[in-house]
């Protein structure tokens, strides 16, 4: 199908989908249709909304006839909801490694990586993390519909159109990241990605009951890639071997990806289900051609069960106090204790109540808000929420019950990515930075320097401003996502690329410029086997570390270049951020926003948005104003009115 054809088929795609929500029967058995979406104060998720391990074995087996009869030996890996590595299954034959390529040609950042460090079952392992971190009960989205959202262009290959809703979104759950967990400390999660997220068909959600409860990764043809082109229809190998191993596991249909829609667009969920075997006749678990791989801080030579989302041995469970009476959920450590629970900051800009009030204002605006992603249409916005104090410790965080779990990570990202820029140390903290060390040989010791220090200068030259970056101007994660595109404005294809962007001619999803730079050189530490916390401004391998062995402590799990992310001013003054993700990207800029608003007026202490006077809509580079914010039309379920940001 066309471009063209592609948008003039939303419409229609909308209104089936309209008309599937109207029914909320569900199916009796592991998938199906119409399964009711979480609203905002579900009931704690039932226990046997878990994968055991005859569902591991029997998922894996099934992946693996189908990719015996395609005789495409493959990387098998399964995840529950909250991405504990369940197992991790190599077929006899099945590539080692991986190289990483866009097939754009760029050579820098992770493009260019050639096969023999980045292990397979790294790639296996980021696919179905991705397929179950993208998914919810209202949404079921793979490593396909990710290529499709975070490329330079929506839809990707199409000219003079912006850029994919969810562009950086890669680089998050990172192995460096002090929100998302590892092994080491427990099955609770949301547990971290060796890759970030995937963008490599292959990925996809598993469900039980019309929930999600995890996700199956395929790596079988070495490459770690993309798809370029939206405009055919791939049989991709490893995603016809994911989805026979979903057999049974199915995300229900009218929640897949290509019933929702975005920007007149229809999301892609696979492109292809023409499976050549019988998942119903697979080879017993035990009679399958391979062995179950130990994986160095992921996992052991073993099938295990997963845990239930929503219970505390998931990490994520219902919050008690103000937040209840909202129903939030809260992340909680190995004793049940809340891991992000409200505190004070350590400058005393913000006060314990001023972080819970913060907090419970914006998840009113999300129970209120129209989801983009969600079926049945006119479900609430389901997503997390991060707010940091100055130094960018966290000082609460919370979501609501459904949201997508890759929002936990990605919310602190935009709260620090938000605080990082517009504070008066960013130019200061990246003209200190090492540079990011770009690998294109088998040897480490052979790198490719990126300077960091040089988005300074690129960005003050930019904005005609030679003292930028030093806390004059608010910056957004929208307003920051603009300077933070290959070309600008985003949406034209001029021959500009934003200051914190590598131009046109060097970028790719696996070079994209500042935030991959940021925690380029400790992704690949962590291939390694560095799991130490702390993803920014780090040193590579036997490079001096600077003053802080941490990086940027300020963006320690790195940052976010889409919208959702606003800094928080008290009387004037930086005294924090806070980040919204999980929906859509105008959804999460109200939430955060309004919430903050909100917060600000039932506190009456000077907390609240930054003044108008300093937020970066002000600037106007080559003509043209950055946007700070954008609020979506008809946003709320139980009420009419418009323009909800306007004047505030």
């Amino acid at each position: 199908m066309s471009v063209s054809g592609l948008r003039l088929a939303a419409l229609g795609a909308a209104f089936l989908a309209a008309a599937i929500s109207g029914c909320s029967g569900g199916s009796s058995g592991n998938s199906g249709d119409g399964s009711p979406a979480c609203a905002s104060n579900c009931a704690p998720p039932s226990t046997q909304n878990l994968l055991t391990v005859a569902d591991v074995q029997r998922i894996v087996a099934q992946a693996a006839g189908e990719a015996t009869a395609r005789n495409s030996p493959a990387v098998i890996t399964v995840v529950d909801r909250v991405g504990n590595v369940l197992a991790v299954y190599e077929m006899n034959g099945a590539p080692k490694f991986i190289a990483i390529s866009s097939g754009l040609g760029v050579k820098g950042g992770l493009d260019g990586i050639p096969t023999g460090i980045v292990p397979a079952a790294l790639s296996a392992i980021a696919k179905a993390v991705t397929g179950a971190f993208l998914s919810s009960q209202g949404n079921a989205f793979t490593t396909r519909t990710a290529s499709q959202i975070v490329q330079e262009h929506f839809l990707p290959h199409e000219s003079q159109q912006p850029s994919g809703p969810l562009f950086g979104v890669q680089f998050s759950q990172l192995t460096c990241s002090d929100v998302n967990r590892n092994m080491t400390q427990g099955m609770i999660g949301p547990q971290r990605s060796p890759l970030g997220l995937s963008a490599d068909p292959g990925g996809m959600p598993l469900y039980k009951n019309g929930v999600v409860v995890g996700g199956i990764g395929v790596e079988a043809n070495g490459l770690y890639t993309i798809d370029r082109n939206i405009q055919d229809r791939d049989e991709d190998p490893e995603e016809l071997i994911a989805v026979a191993g979903s057999t049974g596991f199915e995300a229900p249909v009218d929640r897949r990806a290509d019933h929702i829609t975005a920007g007149g667009v229809t999301f892609r969920y696979v492109d292809s289900d023409a499976i050549r075997s019988n998942p119903a006749q697979a080879p017993a678990f035990t009679a399958l051609p391979g062995h179950l791989l130990e994986v160095a801080n992921y996992s052991t030579a073993t099938v295990r069960a997963g845990t239930a989302y929503g219970t505390p041995a998931s990490g994520i469970v219902p919050a008690t106090g103000a937040l209840a009476t909202v129903g939030a959920y809260v992340l909680v450590d190995t004793s049940n204790v809340n891991r992000f629970a409200p505190r004070a900051s350590a400058d005393g800009q913000l006060s314990a109540t001023d972080v819970e009030t913060i907090l419970v204002e914006a998840v009113k605006i999300a129970n209120r808000a129209r989801a983009q992603i969600l079926r049945p249409l006119g479900s609430p916005a389901q997503v997390s929420f991060t707010v940091v104090g100055t130094n960018g410790d966290i000082l609460g965080l919370t979501r609501t019950s459904d949201g997508p779990l890759f929002g936990i990570d990605v919310s602190a990202q935009k709260a620090r990515g938000a605080l990082l820029i517009s504070s008066a140390q960013a130019a200061s903290l990246l003209l200190a930075a090492p540079a990011a060390e770009y690998l294109q040989t088998l040897d480490p010791l052979v790198t490719t320097p990126s300077s960091i220090a040089a988005y300074v200068g690129a960005t003050r030259t930019f904005l005609g401003d030679p003292a930028a970056l030093t806390g004059s101007t608010a910056w957004s994660m929208r307003a920051i996502g603009n300077i933070h595109r290959p070309f600008y404005p985003d949406g034209l294809d001029t021959s500009s690329n934003g200051p914190l962007s590598k131009p046109i001619s060097s970028w790719s999803p696996f070079n994209v410029g500042l935030q991959l730079d940021l925690v380029n050189n400790q992704l690949l530490k962590a291939i390694l086997g560095d799991l130490s916390e702390g993803c920014a401004g780090r040193a590579f391998a036997g490079k001096p570390e600077t003053t802080d062995p941490r990086g940027i402590s300020v963006a320690r799990n790195g940052i976010q270049i889409f919208p959702g992310g606003v800094p928080i001013y008290r009387n004037g003054v930086l005294a924090g951020a806070i980040g919204i993700s999980g929906d859509g990207v105008d959804q999460d800029d109200m939430i955060g926003f309004l919430g903050l608003h909100n917060a600000g007026q039932k506190l009456n202490n000077g907390i609240g948005n930054a003044p108008l006077d300093k937020r970066a809509d002000n600037l106007t580079p080559q003509g043209v104003r950055i946007r700070y914010l954008q609020c979506p039309q008809a946003p709320f379920i139980d009420s009419d009115e418009q323009n909800v940001c306007a004047g505030k």
